[in-house]
């Protein structure tokens, strides 16, 4: 299985798109300051996850999150969480 995932940043509330095959090794990676892009910025909440069959599709739909469609059905969809 792949993920495709949203971190959210405890510090400053953004949020961080990513796709991997453990998911709770990354998780860690994130919040062990190990990953480039997300270095720094943490400690992280998990605020989402899909699982996808094969890596191709993951990485699809990570590109699709990414995009202003993706931003909007992500709002959409986790808009309880926001309201809390």
């Amino acid at each position: 299985m792949f993920y495709v995932y949203i971190i959210q940043s405890k510090q400053d509330g953004r949020w961080y798109t990513g796709f991997a095959n453990n998911l709770r090794k990354r998780f860690k990676e994130h919040n062990n300051n190990k990953v480039f892009s997300t270095k720094g910025k943490g400690p992280f909440e998990l605020i989402y996850y899909e699982g996808c069959i094969n890596e191709q599709d993951a990485r699809a739909r990570e590109k699709y999150l990414k995009s202003g469609m993706g931003k909007r059905y992500l709002k959409n969809r986790l808009k309880r969480f926001l309201s809390r």
